[in-house]
């Protein structure tokens, strides 16, 4: 009985994969927006053919509400401006 025991734990430690050894460790997105005064900020954004909430929180590592609410702001200075898009979903462009 003994014998079958340790085998099932020699079997069970093989299956465990990792044991021990952490992964990589995933940062939670920022909860602070950049500063929309930085020339680097508004130079990233200016680059990107449609800026969308999702395409921001991505590049800056934001959470999505947070991606929101720093395009109305950008959207009220007229660095980019309103395409389209629906409650959900809103899509904008760099101001030229």
């Amino acid at each position: 009985m003994e014998r079958a025991s340790e085998k099932k734990d020699e079997a069970a430690g093989k299956r465990g994969g990792k044991s021990g050894g952490l992964g990589p460790e995933k940062k939670a997105p920022g909860i602070t927006a950049p500063d929309l005064k930085s020339e680097k900020v508004i130079g990233e954004v200016k680059k990107m053919k449609a800026v969308t909430p999702y395409a921001v929180a991505s590049r800056f590592n934001l959470r999505l509400s947070v991606a929101r609410d720093m395009l109305d702001e950008l959207a009220q200075k007229g660095i980019i401006e309103y395409v389209s898009g629906s409650k959900n979903l809103k899509i904008y462009k760099p101001h030229d």
